[in-house]
């Protein structure tokens, strides 16, 4: 009588070393390195002409470049915030920040981001950068022009994606 047990426990180890990845079925072949990610924070500031809502060209430029930048990144949302002067009613600048930053969002949104991915907040007069005391003539375009920093939405975003 002829043994064959030993036949088939050969196959049998053999068809575990292989399942197991003790040898290569492709022997010698090279394996990609894991990819490596790496955190990125994002923002943009886009500009507005006083008691306006309307993107300047550097505005538009500014968010073309934006979303060039955020290709790639796995991010769940990007949070865009409005502000305006402390020219005008506290209601009309309230208003008018929250014009501002529907039209960034809608902006971005016609360059594909998705509108869910795009959050936004407005917070009128409340938040300047400027001082009081720095601009602090009337209302004539040397005061319209000390205020410009105040009248932007700022955006930003952060998350990962594979290093470059």
């Amino acid at each position: 009588m002829r043994n064959t047990s030993t036949g088939k426990q050969a196959v049998l180890a053999l068809a575990c070393a292989l399942a197991l990845g003790v040898f290569s079925a492709a022997a010698g072949a090279q394996t990609a390195p894991p990819a490596v990610y790496e955190k990125v924070a994002l923002d943009a500031n886009v500009l507005f002409d006083s008691d306006k809502s309307e993107l300047r060209a550097a505005g538009r430029d500014t968010l073309d470049q934006f979303v060039a930048d955020i290709r790639g990144l796995d991010s769940r949302s990007i949070m865009a915030i409005g502000y305006a002067d402390r020219m005008g009613s506290e209601s009309s600048n309230q208003v008018l920040s929250e014009e501002r930053v529907d039209a960034v969002k809608a902006y971005l949104v016609t360059r594909g981001v998705a509108p869910e991915r795009v959050r936004t907040s407005a917070w009128g007069e409340t938040r300047p950068d400027t001082f009081p005391r720095e601009c602090k003539d009337a209302n004539n375009a040397k005061n319209v022009a000390c205020m410009q920093p105040d009248r932007h939405v700022f955006i930003e975003i952060s998350g990962t994606r594979i290093a470059q």
